[in-house]
């Protein structure tokens, strides 16, 4: 078998790079090793129940008229109708630490009007800094560049800095302690000038408008189809082979699997190459489906709740299976327009450390998991629930059903090294590999969020595969 360009991971991302190339009447082969397409961002049954995984807000909200944002961009490029489209924007959002808190919606005014509240010493500085931010191209190839101390250039206060970092950091950052002053650029439009939003529906309409276009552009998709090396021949990839043991020889390939997948999938592949590009930022997230919300003492005005409870605040790889003490408490109901259902979600994530979830489970047989496991997620989704009932209100008598997600589901779900969900903190900005015809779409290329994933996979398609 043969197909002129193979897309490694059925993400948005490959999808979004698959719909790019196949609306020319190319050729084109999506190979995604799940039952379904989505990726990180993808969805399954519970008691009868959808669930969504990955899927806590879009972020880059654009109205349709917005001809040059992001989203529409995005739209353009997949010849789609953008204006038929719903989208629900966020109701607002806040971001808690023990000093103070901030609030921002998708109109910069209610950030603003916050900061001149609580920081009024640093009013004048954040209009500076966002025009600062506004001219910065995030995507120029350029050395690191530290996001925090570009920040203190503009910004005295360093707790703002914190806490300004902070939601964009859990949203998207593959780094420890600090981010890269691009992909901090990526993160402040995605998220603080443009906005959340969720589609109508659920992820899986999304994902089923993707891939329904998608096959009638005439492209193709092989689910179950686990890809186990790719055969190089000369500085090229030749062949990608299938863990069935089916070899496609094929022109150009996109992974969009990530850097440390997609380097163990090379010839010349060492242990130390792969680690280099692993990142070591993962989380534990519980999903709660709740009755009776709108009567419950939880936030019905907000959207996502960004907390940090510790006086020092740092974004790292805790030192214990979860940090309780700083998190994510997602509504994906408060959003303009959708209204309380019957039953709604609470969504909570926090930090998690892989190595030691993998420990717990070492002995495990089966591709099951150990009692030390299960007993620990147990304990640690408790002490979730006791921590962000300080924060919303108890709504544990409501709860109807719950799901955790470790560490290990993630990277057994993802193929992300280690539960990395936001990838590697080496970003390849422009896709390239040691390879001419073997480019790097996604999260790891430097894009970030859902939309800007599925850019990335637009971009690459347009720089080297429709140029070649």
């Amino acid at each position: 078998m043969s197909a002129p360009l193979v897309i490694l991971g059925g993400g948005l991302s490959g999808l979004a790079a698959g719909i790019r190339h196949a609306r020319f009447g190319r050729p084109t082969l999506i190979l995604e090793k799940h039952l379904r397409p989505g990726g990180l961002n993808s969805y399954y049954y519970r008691h009868g129940l959808l669930f969504e995984t990955g899927l806590h807000a879009m972020t880059n909200y654009a109205s349709a008229g917005a001809r040059s944002l992001p989203l529409n961009r995005l739209f353009r490029q997949l010849k789609l109708s953008r204006r038929n489209f719903t989208t629900h924007e966020q109701i607002g959002s806040e971001v808690i630490f023990p000093q103070t808190y901030l609030r921002f919606t998708n109109d910069l005014s209610v950030l603003r009007e916050d900061i001149q509240r609580q920081f009024p010493h640093c009013a004048a500085e954040f209009t500076e800094f966002i025009e600062f931010i506004r001219a910065y191209d995030p995507f120029q190839v350029r050395p690191w560049l530290s996001a925090r101390q570009t920040a203190a250039r503009f910004l005295s206060d360093p707790l703002l800095i914190d806490m300004l970092l902070w939601p964009l950091m859990i949203y998207g950052n593959s780094q420890e302690h600090d981010m890269d002053m691009g992909q901090f650029v990526i993160m402040f439009q995605a998220l603080l000038l443009e906005g959340f939003f969720r589609p109508g529906g659920t992820i899986k309409d999304l994902l089923d408008m993707l891939l329904e276009h998608y096959l009638g552009l005439g492209g193709r998709i092989r689910l179950r189809a686990e890809v186990s090396s790719l055969k190089t021949r000369g500085n090229g990839i030749q062949t990608v082979s299938l863990a069935s043991g089916e070899e496609i020889s094929c022109a150009q390939v996109i992974s969009t699997i990530g850097a440390p997948a997609t380097v163990g999938l090379l010839p010349d592949s060492l242990p130390q190459r792969a680690a280099a590009y692993t990142g070591r930022m993962s989380f534990m997230e519980s999903i709660y489906i709740v009755s009776g919300l709108a009567d419950l003492p939880v936030k019905d005005d907000c959207t996502c709740i960004f907390y940090n409870n510790h006086q020092d605040f740092d974004y790292c790889r805790p030192d214990s299976l979860i940090d309780v003490g700083m998190g994510v408490i997602n509504f994906p109901a408060n959003f303009q327009g959708i209204g309380t259902p019957e039953l709604a979600q609470v969504r909570v994530t926090h930090p998690a450390n892989y190595p030691l979830w993998l420990e717990l489970n070492r002995g495990a047989k089966g591709g099951g998991r150990s009692g030390r496991y299960l007993e620990a997620k147990e304990t640690c989704a408790a002490r979730s629930l006791t921590e962000i009932s300080k924060i919303i209100g108890n709504f544990s008598e409501n709860i109807v059903y719950d799901d955790v997600f470790t560490p290990l589901t993630i990277a057994h779900y993802s193929g992300k090294a280690e539960g990395a969900v936001y990838g590697s903190p080496l970003k390849i900005k422009d896709g390239r590999t040691n390879y001419e015809n073997l480019f790097i779409a996604g999260t790891d290329q430097g894009y970030l969020g859902i939309v800007g994933a599925m850019l990335s996979g637009v971009t690459m398609v347009n720089q080297h595969i429709l140029t070649a």
